[in-house]
């Protein structure tokens, strides 16, 4: 509706325009030329339709404004359950990445959970040969960030057991605040190496159960695989001594986990790699895209514009040509 006021802005611009025109014909109609030739000093102004010429393009910006334009704008999530689950299996002592991946591990995240928003609920899972909530979701991140530097490792992967856990995790929380209208969720995962507990990852407490599972409750599953191919770790044998044995990443498990569930997949091989990786998923877990009204700077912009033309009529002296 206000965009129509851009045609009174036209007929102003024209009919100046028109007077103008008008004015230099009678001008030119009635006064004696030989004598204007002798009175005129200078050459006419040539910022002398700056004014108008501002004063217009001051109207045109407040109609925009007054139009009430719109922009998407990302906004920090305030209704949001994430929870971050982490391998503690024996291989996360591999120092391939060094210090070794689960100091490395830890400080990703402790990072990750300073940079999510404040509104959001996060919890954290532990699993190895079994899983456990280690911080229910919470808006709290002193105890995450505590829980995360005292991680124990144990041996065996149960990948499976941790997206279950999480799902109970969230749906505990939603049963807490009433389960009629539940905030989005979403599991962050990082692990690094392959499950072996239970063998088989479609068996009915499997990672791929897992995450078939989180995808019919509508929680997606985003992966971070970390570590390399060469890594090596100190793990104890039947007998009770240690050995090394190798425990390179599993990316395929890992990317199918994801892709099963709705989630994203990441690889990181290094520290800074997994800071890219858990800076990619604040972004995407952490904001939200909001269409809000985008009239202030067109206001402001107008204002000035405007407030340059009452200068330029006031500065500018006018003469006959």
């Amino acid at each position: 509706m206000w965009l129509a006021f851009a045609l009174v802005v036209l007929v102003v611009a024209v009919g100046y325009a028109v007077t103008q025109r008008r004015q230099r014909k009678r001008m030119l109609r009635f006064a004696n030329l030989d004598l204007l030739e002798k009175v005129t000093t200078r050459k006419p102004n040539r910022f002398r339709h700056l004014p108008i010429a501002l004063g217009l393009a001051g109207l045109l910006l407040l109609t925009v404004a007054l139009a009430g334009p719109t922009a998407m704008y990302k906004v920090p999530r305030n209704r949001a359950t994430v929870i971050l689950v982490i391998d503690a299996s024996l291989s996360m002592k591999a120092t391939d990445v060094q210090p070794s991946r689960l100091a490395a591990a830890q400080t990703a995240a402790k990072k990750f959970v300073d940079s999510i928003p404040t509104g959001i609920n996060l919890g954290l899972v532990a699993f190895s040969d079994a899983a456990s909530v280690l911080v229910s979701p919470r808006t709290n991140r002193l105890e995450v960030r505590s829980a995360i530097d005292n991680m124990q490792l144990s041996a065996k992967s149960a990948t499976g057991e941790g997206i279950f856990t999480a799902l109970q995790a969230i749906q505990t929380l939603n049963s807490v605040l009433g389960g009629g209208n539940a905030p989005a969720a979403r599991i962050v995962m990082e692990s690094d190496g392959r499950q072996t507990s239970p063998a088989g990852l479609d068996d009915p407490r499997g990672a791929y159960t897992a995450a078939r599972e989180a995808k019919a409750k509508g929680v997606p599953v985003s992966t971070i695989s970390f570590g390399t191919d060469a890594g090596t770790a100190e793990v104890p044998d039947d007998s009770g001594n240690t050995q090394s044995v190798p425990v390179p990443v599993d990316d395929e498990s890992l990317k199918k986990i994801a892709n099963l569930s709705g989630g994203a997949f990441f690889k990181a091989t290094n520290l800074a790699d997994l800071h890219k990786a858990y800076d990619t998923l604040e972004q995407q877990i952490g904001y939200e895209k909001q269409r809000g009204d985008a009239g202030r700077p067109w206001t402001i912009l107008a204002t000035l514009v405007l407030t340059a033309a009452f200068a330029a009529a006031l500065l500018i002296r006018r003469r006959l040509p």
